[in-house]
């Protein structure tokens, strides 16, 4: 068990931060749900912002209680670094990318970038860390008391 901590610390933390944004997206839909998305510049915002937070109340779930863990990690990487590139990306190169609008901000350039992306980053790693220590069960018989 103490072997395990450190990791059993890390899909919790990151588990718990999906779960949380996953909900507010159907809570605050304006503000964090498809508000967000249609102000981020993602296409068809009302029906992808309650598809990612699906994923991330499921994938932080699975995450918090260790089932398939590294199959959410995977998926909840995708969705972490989707939004590094549409939200975090523009501040990195001062200007807007396509159709991802740049936030209003003092500055911009990478001091700025690792300051915004500074939470992204921690789930990013986390995740990632995750799906290492994991790996993949998709197509594997486990029993879930073997986790």
């Amino acid at each position: 068990m103490r072997k395990n901590l450190p990791m059993m610390l890390i899909r919790v933390m990151v588990g718990l931060v999906f779960l949380t944004e996953g909900i507010l997206k159907f809570v605050r839909p304006g503000e964090l749900g498809a508000g967000r998305f249609a102000h981020i510049g993602l296409p068809l915002p009302h029906v992808l912002a309650p598809l990612v937070g699906a994923v991330e109340v499921l994938g932080g779930a699975a995450l918090i209680l260790n089932l398939y863990a590294g199959d959410a990690a995977l998926v909840l990487l995708i969705v972490i670094a989707t939004a590094l590139v549409t939200t975090k990306l523009p501040i990195l190169l001062g200007h807007r990318m396509g159709r991802f609008e740049t936030p209003r901000l003092g500055s911009y350039g990478l001091l700025s970038f690792l300051h915004e992306a500074r939470i992204d980053l921690c789930m990013l790693l986390g995740t990632l860390a995750v799906l290492i220590e994991n790996g993949l069960r998709v197509g594997k018989k486990t029993k879930w008391y073997q986790r």
